[in-house]
């Protein structure tokens, strides 16, 4: 203790703490940083594909609806674009309703079919690894625990060898276990927070992508896109619908 005094470093920081602890302190602690790390990678990729799709969801009423035809605006689009798939899926379903599976379906549904399996694929994309990070925030706390467990037992074991509950017997195990438990909470409380965040632009880009496939399917169907209400519109209808008290 006094020679590590000497040279300044500390006998009950994180690497002392792991040292004391072990290859059991060592396996939970590359754990937690494994699951920090993914977690982390996830965060910023799917960010990044949202605001792609976002983006994309703005270029659409400037590309798509002003081209003379669905299939010219379509062909303005990124070639990975989300939208120009569901455009070229509509435009696809629509010309090649023929055939024996199709003879019992209207050209109506065989479209909505297709429209609603790309739309949930592409949901399916923006939802993969958000399970992780529920994973994450749900597992990160008793990993954490675990350590926490070890660090108590090992300062007990301490405590029965020396006969008697000196602070220098239990400090070293017990900051061991209160450092596992502030692992896990910093690595499950980032993975919460990120899941939510995530989960609710998924929620709006799905919007995004739920209403062009219905302009997509009013367009084909119709020869025009769904009609939006306007403001002025909707606000009486809202009023109207409120209950009188």
């Amino acid at each position: 203790m006094a020679a590590e005094a000497v040279d300044g470093e500390s006998p009950y920081g994180l690497i002392p703490a792991l040292k004391q602890g072990g290859p059991i302190a060592w396996f939970l602690f590359a754990v937690l940083i494994i699951m920090s790390v993914i977690t982390w990678y996830i965060f910023f990729t799917k960010w990044w594909q949202q605001k792609k799709l976002l983006d994309e969801a703005i270029d659409v009423e400037k590309k798509v609806w002003s081209a003379a035809t669905l299939k010219d605006g379509a062909a303005k689009l990124d070639k990975d674009s989300a939208f120009r798939q569901i455009a070229e899926d509509g435009l696809r379903a629509f010309d090649h309703h023929e055939g024996r599976l199709t003879d019992q379906i209207d050209q109506h549904e065989w479209v909505t079919m297709t429209l609603n399996r790309t739309a949930g694929l592409i949901g399916s994309r923006l939802q993969s690894g958000l399970s992780f990070l529920a994973s994450t925030g749900a597992t990160a706390p008793f990993i954490g625990l675990l350590g926490t467990v070890v660090g108590i037992y090992r300062a007990l074991i301490n405590i029965g060898i020396a006969g008697q509950a000196s602070i220098d017997k239990v400090a070293g195990p017990v900051g061991e276990a209160l450092i596992m438990t502030a692992l896990g909470l910093a690595v499950a409380v980032p993975a919460v927070l990120i899941y939510n965040y995530l989960n609710g632009r998924n929620k709006l880009v799905m919007e995004k992508i739920n209403t062009f496939a219905a302009d997509v399917h009013g367009y084909l169907l119709s020869g025009a896109r769904v009609a939006r209400p306007s403001a002025a519109v909707a606000a009486p209808a809202a009023a109207a619908a409120a209950p009188k008290k």
